[in-house]
């Protein structure tokens, strides 16, 4: 059953503050603005798919093995900063949904951000995640129809070997393994690619995987996991 509307936290979207709104012929819908921008990390995922995503090699055009895509990403930032605010060291965690083609759009996606973000922080990673910021992740201005929430929230990730995972309080926590290669000391992964993730992408297996929040109740154990070294900015770098 789904929550109730109360927001958790005084940072949480309300409904007629969306970031983003339908957009077919909405003249409110979310436009870019290009800022100063960068981010150097890690971005780890695991999604329904029952086999290595096929997002990645078709770059979004190939179907999700299930016909659509629910998953939960991580984002470990290492280095960044927004307008000179520094970003580094903090940690986001998001649900996304994708009802078919992931080149199609219509993404539903709800953002939780470290609760050692500052205020400017905040702010930022929200115009960087819902594409207004420009740059490398414009491209959600199209994609992405609708942010249900945005919070604050204590965000944790571990990375450890072979091994990434995410915990936000009870409404994810998430646990993948990479896919052993022929050499132990190589994982399974695609390199070279055009995914707009990054071009080397790590295939990988979900452990434990559960999502419990916006009414979404998922569970991803063994199913399609990936994991990204990232180094996103914004235009003009």
């Amino acid at each position: 059953m789904a929550k109730a509307a109360t927001p958790r936290k005084s940072d949480r979207i309300r409904l007629r503050d969306r970031l983003d709104q339908r957009m077919a012929n909405n003249p409110r819908r979310r436009k870019q603005h290009p800022t100063d921008w960068a981010i150097k990390g890690e971005l780890f995922m695991n999604c329904s798919c029952t086999v290595f995503c096929p997002c990645v090699v078709s770059l979004g055009k190939h179907p999700p093995t299930e016909g659509h895509c629910y998953t939960w990403m991580a984002i470990a930032i290492d280095e960044g900063h927004f307008e000179g605010e520094s970003l580094s060291g903090l940690n986001i965690g998001l649900i996304v949904e994708i009802p078919g083609l992931m080149a199609e759009g219509d993404w539903k996606v709800a953002a939780y951000i470290d609760e050692k973000a500052t205020q400017k922080g905040y702010n930022g990673l929200l115009q960087i995640l819902s594409g207004a910021a420009g740059g490398t992740t414009g491209l959600f201005t199209y994609l992405v129809s609708e942010i249900i929430g945005a919070e604050r929230a204590p965000v944790e990730i571990v990375r450890d070997g072979n091994r990434r995972s995410l915990v936000v309080g009870r409404y994810i926590q998430g646990e993948i393994e990479m896919l052993t290669g022929k050499s132990p000391d190589h994982p399974v992964m695609i390199s070279n690619s055009k995914y707009w993730m990054g071009p080397d992408v790590i295939a990988a297996r979900g452990l434990r995987s559960k999502v419990r929040d916006y009414g979404r109740v998922w569970d991803f154990e063994g199913k399609s996991a990936e994991i990204c070294a990232i180094d996103w900015s914004g235009p003009g770098r």
